[in-house]
């Protein structure tokens, strides 16, 4: 099964390189419908003519991110040299704490397939 998702310019150049390794997402409805071995079509933000191609390889659930960030090699989120506080920080960005509380958080292990 293909799903479809938006990532920014920075962990879209990351996955696209080989460097981010885990993708992380809330662990929303759309999110529950992950399987390994499903694939995720990443649309680039802001330019959506840019695209790449994803296999899912693992999915682990965590009730925060900071749990996930604690677990999870810096190196497999090419944020080596990040702090977690910075980690979370930066997560809290995109996402609420209300969002995490809600939904807790998912680990999307990812494999490139191709890209444009």
């Amino acid at each position: 099964m293909e799903h479809r998702m938006g990532l920014y310019d920075t962990p879209f150049n990351s996955i696209k390189s080989g460097r981010k390794k885990v993708e992380v997402r809330l662990n929303d409805e759309k999110r529950r419908q992950l399987k390994v071995g499903n694939t995720i079509t990443f649309t680039h933000i802001p330019n959506s003519s840019k695209k790449l191609t994803v296999k899912v390889t693992e999915l682990v659930a965590y009730p925060t991110f900071r749990e996930m960030y604690e677990d999870i090699p810096a190196s497999d989120l090419d944020a080596t040299g990040c702090s977690i506080d910075e980690m979370v920080e930066q997560t809290y960005e995109i996402y609420t704490s209300e969002q995490e509380h809600e939904w807790g958080t998912l680990a999307i292990g990812v494999e490139m397939v191709k890209g444009k």
